[in-house]
């Protein structure tokens, strides 16, 4: 049975930062491309950052340079740093394990507020 949990979220200030772990079990973890992606309310969901198992990276533009997808294989991990939140940042983030078929994390709620 594949299980996706994410962690990590929570209420921030804005210019804050957080970090968001995904564990990935009952996949082949290191053949997986990983992916986050967030759903503000009343939005679609948008993919946020990806990585390959090769460890090649993609980032949205709406975040470049803000935050950092990094993948630990023998932790089954995969992580997103987020630097400098903003208000716009608030979403229900999901992790996205992708081998052969797609599997969701049930998201984890990030509140960017003062």
């Amino acid at each position: 049975q594949v299980q996706v949990v994410e962690s990590g979220g929570g209420l921030v200030q804005p210019g804050g930062s957080l970090r968001l772990s995904c564990t990935a079990s009952g996949i082949i973890f290191s053949s997986s491309e990983m992916r986050w992606y967030r759903q503000a309310p009343g939005k679609q969901r948008d993919l946020v950052a990806t990585i390959t198992s090769a460890g090649t990276i993609h980032y949205a533009d709406a975040i470049k340079s803000r935050f950092t997808i990094s993948r630990d294989n023998a932790q089954n991990t995969v992580w997103l740093q987020m630097f400098r939140l903003n208000p716009e940042d608030t979403a229900v983030y999901y992790c996205n394990a992708i081998q052969i078929y797609s599997y969701w994390g049930q998201g984890t709620q990030v509140t960017v507020s003062s």
